[in-house]
């Protein structure tokens, strides 16, 4: 009996020992977690309900500031419009063509490894860089775009691809677009690495080749790894910042605003923002109305997602 209540003892001990390790090695992420993440948000949302500039005492307004929002803002309703306008655009354009490139490159042709090395360079280089580098491309007197079109003959005279509508979007868009699709292009080619090659020549017996093989074998057994870039590529789209603000700045009058550099014109105010002093206050509300738009754009996907897979 003693030996048996030893053996528990010394077996409890065991578990506890284990299970502070365990802690031990959480307590970082939990720390960052809590420091970096969890208290920032907590404090965005108290400051919504302030009015504060950054500099002066904060006064509390209660929900003046979602009042505003919500009644009085027309131009941050235009921001969130465009930041669907843009996100439905790339992501038109740009899962169609990181599956077709997937799907290329998964062929194993001669010189795949420095294509998709090349593919992939866009998604590591500097946004700001890649911004300044296309609006020179684009750039109305002496930009390549329009050179290039001027010797074909295809124009008369000078586009403004970034001062007028609805060029400055489209260019924003594929800007945005050859600088994640390689990202996306990576997630198809695992995705389609994955799929054993038995089940392609179980296909060829029952007659799937070519498009058929593709649409019957290949996109279904591709859905998981389709459903999680495209949750991804939502979020991003919707989180979309520093291409819009070093190539357009929002620009020309507000077409290209998109929630997040409206947000950050609240926070760090410019002589072409509406006001400027900072409303440290209202941006959070910003923040928070956003933060809750991205929350039930991709609640919602996930939730078609899930009723979609019942239904296959």
């Amino acid at each position: 009996m003693n030996n048996k209540l030893v053996a528990k003892k010394q077996s409890l001990w065991h578990r506890i020992k284990q299970g502070r390790v365990a802690y031990l090695m959480l307590l970082p992420a939990v720390v960052g977690f809590v420091l970096l993440t969890l208290y920032p948000n907590l404090w965005v949302v108290s400051l919504s309900f302030f009015k504060y500039d950054g500099i002066t005492n904060p006064t509390f307004i209660g929900l003046e500031n979602y009042v505003r929002l919500f009644t009085r803002d027309p131009l941050w309703w235009r921001a969130v419009l465009n930041t669907a306008v843009f996100s439905v655009g790339k992501l038109l354009i740009e899962m169609p063509l990181a599956l077709i490139l997937a799907v290329m490159l998964n062929r194993k042709l001669r010189g795949s490894n420095l294509i998709r090395g090349l593919i992939f360079l866009p998604n590591v280089t500097s946004a700001a860089v890649m911004a300044v580098v296309f609006s020179l491309l684009f750039s109305a007197y002496n930009g390549v775009i329009n050179n290039a079109l001027f010797t074909l003959g295809a124009i008369d005279y000078p586009i403004e691809w970034l001062g007028t509508s609805p060029h400055a979007m489209i260019v924003v868009i594929l800007v945005s677009t050859w600088q994640s699709i390689g990202i996306n292009t990576i997630f198809f080619l695992s995705g389609l690495q994955g799929i054993p090659e038995d089940v392609y020549e179980s296909g060829d017996i029952d007659g799937a080749v070519g498009i058929k093989r593709f649409i019957y074998i290949t996109l279904p057994l591709l859905a998981r790894m389709l459903q999680l870039i495209l949750m991804l590529a939502i979020i991003g789209s919707l989180q979309m910042f520093d291409i819009v603000k070093v190539l357009t700045a929002g620009g020309p009058s507000g077409t290209t605003e998109v929630m997040m550099t409206y947000i950050y014109s609240h926070f760090f105010p410019s002589s072409y923002a509406q006001s400027v002093v900072s409303q440290v206050g209202y941006g959070s509300a910003l923040g928070v109305i956003a933060s809750l738009i991205i929350g039930v754009v991709t609640s919602i996907y996930l939730y078609v997602s899930r009723k979609m897979d019942d239904i296959a």
